[in-house]
């Protein structure tokens, strides 16, 4: 199973009720639809388990994908490309990190 994570920051000015909206209402549910993914969940941080400080990110996406080629033809779709542009809006320099279990 392939994991992809991302980490990211709101831009300057963004509103964070926003996104939060949009991330529930639309993000979620359109990526979670897609056949080539297994789960996707958006996660606000809320501190630092050890040690004083913020989280160096706000959000923190998770995505489940057990074929990353289907997943890669998945994003081609209008709906993913839509979701993607409006992302981008929002999401500060996103950092999209690859994984897999060992």
């Amino acid at each position: 199973m392939n994991t992809v994570i991302v980490l990211f920051n709101l831009k300057p000015g963004a509103s964070a009720g926003d996104f939060e909206h949009w991330a529930r209402e639309h993000d979620v549910p359109t990526v979670n639809a897609l056949s080539s993914m297994d789960s996707f969940e958006v996660l606000r941080t809320k501190g630092l388990l050890i040690g004083d400080g913020k989280p160096p990110y706000e959000y923190i996406e998770i995505m489940r994908v057990p074929d990353m080629a289907a997943f890669a033809a998945d994003l081609s779709a209008p709906q993913v490309q839509a979701g993607a542009a409006q992302f981008q809006q929002f999401a500060d320099n996103p950092i999209f990190i690859r994984a897999e279990s060992i």
